[in-house]
């Protein structure tokens, strides 16, 4: 078409480079159809000034209309090719199938284990716990051992006068002290110790103030100094009731045990070095591997061979074999409580070595002072 032709709607000829050209060329209720296969492109004035073709692109077929109401459930893909489901295959006679067994539901603890599952390692009363045996577990060789070295000590300070004896003596109180309140589960119980083992050096002071023969008067009245002042102590604590009277009930044996090994120093210096070599010689045989009866036997037998053989040489002769066997028969009671509960290797290493000593000082003060 030329450019002087007019249009058959009076239109200008179609200019590509004005933006407004199919806008403004087209008369009042024209609409153009859209070809479906025409992309949209864009016409007006960019950088770029070259004619941009019109690119064609095969469009999607339409989606089918959805009727109102249909079901919107989820459906499966079907695959034509798909298998029909296989039937379940017979078991054949000779197999019988049995239940799954159920689990249990895992505990909150794990089990116990002797190399310490969770990073902690088992003791020996929690290993005895776990595999149910007897709560009883003895000290052993180590608490045996220093046992004897103790009872030595004071056999030999016995010998050597009182003064020498203080010093093992109070050794034996301290360790009494500690390895009670540990054997009753109450640590740390810094307050109820020393309290205790005050007491003891208040009866040793004051048996050595006073003479033998008022031993048993310093003793009772220490003793009940102490009961007292534990009362008062136990007053003022503000923990629950049942705590303050266990603990009450600790503090006073602990103290009675440590004031009453006083007794060494109160007895006859004969008595003491026959009581501390047979208390001696009953812990090291305890300890040998023996069965049960067979080793209370040989105990005992040992505490009274130790007995006559001290006996003939401090001058005490053959009933020395008596307070022996009195002093192995509460060696053994003092093990036995050292023994109980599962008790652990701080218990052995302090009441395990200081009970059989200090249950043996009330027969060694009074078979001692009957006998001589």
């Amino acid at each position: 078409m030329s450019s002087d032709q007019q249009h058959p709607y009076g239109e200008q000829p179609y200019d590509p480079y004005d933006p407004y050209a199919g806008q403004r060329h087209q008369p009042y209720g024209y609409q153009e159809q859209e070809d479906p296969h025409v992309t949209q492109t864009w016409e007006g004035q960019t950088w770029d000034t070259q004619y941009q073709p019109v690119v064609r692109q095969q469009a999607a077929p339409p989606a089918p209309p959805v009727a109102y109401g249909a079901d919107t459930a989820y459906h499966p893909p079907q695959d034509a090719h798909a298998l029909p489901p296989e039937a379940p295959v017979p078991a054949p006679d000779h197999v019988t199938y049995q239940p799954a067994p159920t689990v249990d539901p895992a505990p909150a603890y794990s089990a116990p284990t002797t190399s310490g599952g969770r990073g902690t390692a088992l003791t020996a009363a929690q290993r005895a716990r776990a595999e149910g045996r007897s709560p009883l577990i003895e000290p052993g060789l180590r608490p045996a051992a220093l046992t004897a070295v103790l009872g030595v000590l004071l056999a030999g300070g016995a010998a050597l006068g009182s003064y020498a004896l203080v010093v093992p003596l109070v050794l034996l109180q301290a360790v009494t002290a500690a390895g009670w309140f540990r054997l009753n589960g109450m640590w740390p119980a810094r307050q109820g110790i020393a309290l205790a083992f005050a007491g003891g050096v208040t009866a040793d002071i004051a048996l050595l103030v006073a003479d033998r023969e008022n031993a048993p008067a310093a003793i009772i009245g220490t003793l009940g100094v102490w009961v007292l002042l534990t009362l008062v102590l136990q007053l003022r604590s503000h923990a629950d009731p049942d705590e303050r009277m266990y603990g009450l009930m600790a503090t006073v044996a602990s103290a009675a045990l440590t004031i009453v090994a006083a007794g060494h120093l109160g007895a006859d210096p004969d008595a003491v070095v026959v009581g501390g070599l047979a208390v001696a010689a009953t812990a090291v045989a305890r300890t040998l591997p023996l069965p049960g009866p067979a080793s209370l036997v040989v105990a005992l037998l040992a505490a009274a061979g130790a007995g006559i053989a001290a006996g003939g040489v401090t001058g005490l002769g053959s009933p020395g074999a008596l307070l022996g066997l009195a002093a192995g028969v509460c060696a053994l009671v003092g093990l036995r409580a050292a023994s109980y509960d599962y008790p652990s290797t701080f218990v052995h290493m302090t009441a395990g070595v200081a009970l059989p000593l200090t249950a043996a000082a009330p027969a060694v003060y009074l078979l001692g002072r009957a006998l001589g």
